[in-house]
């Protein structure tokens, strides 16, 4: 069948290679509009309770996820040309596209009891215009009295050098947009040139801008990651065949399947992700083999029969079956994540499964096309088939394989042994601002409001009182909320001030006593201050009715709806935490859930929410997903394996030398302390292909060459090695160069990703080229 098919192609090369290019045209219309996605795919599925908790309280809340955070620290900020020159950076900053409001020491308010009326009106702590020192000094003594803005506005330092933030929130619908980094841009710009004015230290944080960030940083990266790929790609190609045209060959190859790869994201309705951003790359990796295999098999066809056509016959129908099921192994290694629930998965496993069968296609029509109107390959152009270093190490490796089997397998046991070692050292944990090196500006920024402030990562709890307007109900009791923040929630070393309700009534109840500090900062003794509140809200939403609201009116209603949605029966505990990672935050969770289970009876409902408790369920979500991925893909492919070889024997032989190399891998991983997260689990998929790829290989060609040593095992070892062995080598070599390029990311994921995958590659080709034919000789008798 596959000699009919290769006389096929070749007799219908022409109308063949028109219509892939006519193919590739239209998948290069879709691609080029193909656009980049500015929102986090949702690693959870939408039917998980984690999920819907979150989005319930974004629909009665707004977004959590999109405030900046400013912050400076000096001795000198209340230096009066300073303090003007901090409030002129909140006035540029709010004229900024996208900037929704601003929360600052320049801004804050203290409530005052009016004489007449006897109603608390917001009057501004600093004036818009401060002239003098004496002004502002007494304006900050009013304002350092004022414990509703400790630890959220400002932080005291033992040695004077006091940390002050601004929260800057942005509007989330223009920031999912392109043009969110000429925003960061902007606001970064007025930041520094506050700071370059004044000589005081700035720091910018917040999801909107680590998101930014790292996204815009990542993208980057992996364009220029393939870059660098395909060039060393074609370095070595160029080296190794030593024929401009046959690497220039390879090369179209792989860029087709690029086009193809951006056009089928498109056409599937998806966008660029930071997954699915690591496909092109790796249809280089499946590509580059293909083509190595396919040219491999041609010269050493024409080196035996000096016939052309005859050659590129026997390319295609040795080379044929053993490509498509290499590609259909790797296919299922990435489709499987397509059957998981995860969206972010999903995508990845439809477009890679689909785009790695598409380099199939594209080789097994390109190739023979093309070679066939070429010229035959001259002396230069088969000059690497006698390399005399790769001779030696095939005859080393021959050796090791028939006089040493012994020293092979005690070798091989006890690596794993060492490497099982390793994995139990392995730790799951991930952090939201993963990877980022410690020198980063993003990371060191982070640090000073971690150090400061506790953190900038969302964390929210809501209390629902059970039905529309239960904050009036009786059972509701705000100071067991109140007794609640403060005896749990203010204790948590890694998470920052909660805001909530109890704070306003606080603040409240402070300006109606005309108290100062921390003493007269608390709930009244006696009343129901929830009614009060209730009353608040009505009066303002009659205002907004009657269509009498002022600006305070509105800021006022604003800042109510932030705590109290508008059925009034839901409140909401605001807080921000340091980014602990994976492995603290349940820990944490877990304290505040005791502490919610003592403190509420059944009369409440408590759902702890927020980005941070999303980010922990993604993570686990993304990589339980990944390991049970990696699970039915070895087993699919060992099906696979099964009917290519229909021998038990055989697929024994196959799987282990796949599975040393992941075992290896994950040992390393454990014993230089790289944990197990979304960015490094990928690394065994890649792993598992690439390993899956050259045991069918070497099989496969085991399979033709035992008739023809008339089933002579030992023979048709040694042959294969000869056969393969060349091959084998030169496509690790081209791949680890691939690699190893992403070493130079600044992110600790893509890091990994390159050597790791490099040591995976070496480990499989030493594994498949020495093993396996141990394993071979081992499990066979002499004939067959």
């Amino acid at each position: 069948m596959w000699k009919q098919l290769a006389k096929f192609v070749i007799k219908n090369r022409i109308v063949l290679l028109i219509l892939l290019a006519g193919a590739t045209i239209f998948m290069g219309y879709h691609a080029s509009k193909i656009k980049l996605s500015y929102e986090f795919s949702k690693a959870i599925p939408t039917d998980n309770p984690k999920y819907k908790d979150y989005m319930a309280f974004k629909a009665r809340f707004g977004d959590d996820g999109n405030t900046m955070v400013i912050g400076v620290q000096s001795k000198e900020l209340f230096a009066l040309k300073n303090f003007q020159a901090y409030q002129q950076l909140v006035t540029k900053l709010k004229k900024i596209n996208a900037v929704e409001d601003i929360l600052s020491v320049p801004g804050a308010v203290q409530l005052v009891k009016d004489s007449v009326t006897e109603k608390l009106e917001a009057a501004r702590i600093f004036a818009e215009n401060v002239t003098t020192q004496e002004e502002l000094d007494s304006a900050l003594k009013v304002f350092y009295n004022l414990p509703f803005y400790k630890e959220k506005l400002y932080h005291i330092n033992n040695d004077g050098n006091n940390a002050y933030l601004m929260a800057v929130r942005v509007n989330k619908d223009t920031f999912n947009t392109p043009g969110r980094l000429k925003i960061i841009q902007a606001i970064t710009k007025e930041v520094n040139d506050f700071g370059a004015a004044t000589k005081i230290d700035t720091h910018l944080s917040g999801l909107p801008l680590i998101r930014t960030v790292v996204a815009d940083r990542i993208q980057k990266e992996m364009k220029l990651f393939l870059l660098g790929s395909l060039a060393f790609s074609v370095l070595i190609l160029l080296i190794f065949f030593r024929s401009i045209s046959t690497t220039l060959l390879s090369l179209a190859v792989v860029l087709i399947g690029v086009i193809w790869t951006v056009g089928i994201t498109q056409m599937c309705g998806y966008q660029i992700t930071l997954l699915t951003a690591l496909i092109p790359s790796l249809v280089v990796v499946i590509g580059i083999p293909n083509c190595i295999y396919f040219i491999n098999k041609y010269h050493t066809s024409y080196l035996q029969s000096g016939d052309k056509n005859e050659s590129l016959v026997n390319m295609v129908s040795k080379m044929g079956v053993v490509t498509l099921f290499c590609n259909i192994t790797a296919a299922i290694g990435f489709a499987v994540f397509a059957f998981t629930k995860s969206a972010i998965l999903k995508e990845f496993g439809v477009v890679a499964g689909l785009s790695i069968m598409v380099i199939f296609v594209i080789s097994f029509i390109l190739l023979p096309s093309v070679l066939s109107f070429l010229k035959a390959p001259g002396k230069m152009q088969l000059k690497y088939l006698y390399s005399k270093w790769i001779t030696n190490l095939l005859v080393r490796l021959e050796k090791w394989v028939f006089h040493h089997r012994k020293t092979v397998l005690g070798v091989t046991a006890a690596i794993l042994a060492l490497a099982i070692v390793g994995i139990a050292k392995l730790k799951t944990v991930g952090y939201i601002v993963d990877d980022l090196p410690k020198t980063d500006i993003v990371y060191r920024d982070l640090k000073f409001f971690e150090n400061n402030f506790k953190g900038v990562m969302p964390l929210e709890i809501v209390v629902d009182t059970k039905k529309p307007k239960g904050i009036l109900q009786s059972s509701i009791d705000i100071r067991k909320i109140g007794a609640f923040q403060d005896s749990t929630l203010a204790m948590l070393n890694s998470v920052g001030k909660p805001l909530s309700v109890v704070d306003g009534i606080k603040f409240s109840y402070q300006a109606v006593s005309q108290g100062e500090g921390d003493a007269t900062y608390t709930l009244p003794g006696f009343g129901n201050p929830l009614a009060d509140l209730h009353k608040m809200i009505r009066v303002m939403q009659i205002k907004k009715q009657e269509n009498h609201m002022d600006a305070k009116d509105s800021a006022m209603m604003k800042l109510l709806g932030s705590f109290v949605d508008s059925s009034e029966q839901y409140l909401r505990i605001s807080m921000s935490m340091e980014d602990v990672g994976t492995e603290k935050l349940p820990l944490i969770l877990d304290t505040i859930q005791k502490s919610v289970d003592k403190t509420f009876d059944s009369s409440y409902k408590v759902t702890l929410t927020g980005t941070s408790i999303t980010f922990l369920e993604g993570s686990r979500f993304i990589i339980n997903g990944l390991k049970e991925s990696i699970l039915w893909a070895f087993l699919l492919i060992s099906a696979c394996m099964l009917y290519l070889f229909k021998s038990f024997r055989i697929l024994i032989c196959s799987l282990i030398p796949n599975l040393v190399p992941l075992v290896i891998t994950a040992g390393i991983m454990g014993w230089v302390g790289v944990p197990l997260k979304p960015s490094t689990v990928l690394i065994f998929s890649v792993a598992l292909g690439i390993a899956v790829d050259i045991t069918i290989r070497f099989l496969v060609n085991y399979k033709q060459v035992l008739p023809e040593n008339n089933f002579e095992v030992e023979a048709a070892v040694k042959n294969t090695i000869k056969q393969t062995g060349l091959s084998i080598i030169y496509t690790s070599l081209v791949l680890i160069a691939g690699f190893v390029i992403f070493c130079a990311s600044s992110f600790g994921g893509t890091f990994s990703l390159g050597w790791l995958t490099s040591v995976t590659l070496l480990t499989a080709t030493a594994t498949n080229l020495v093993l396996l034919p141990v394993l071979l000789l081992l499990t066979s008798k002499k004939k067959k």
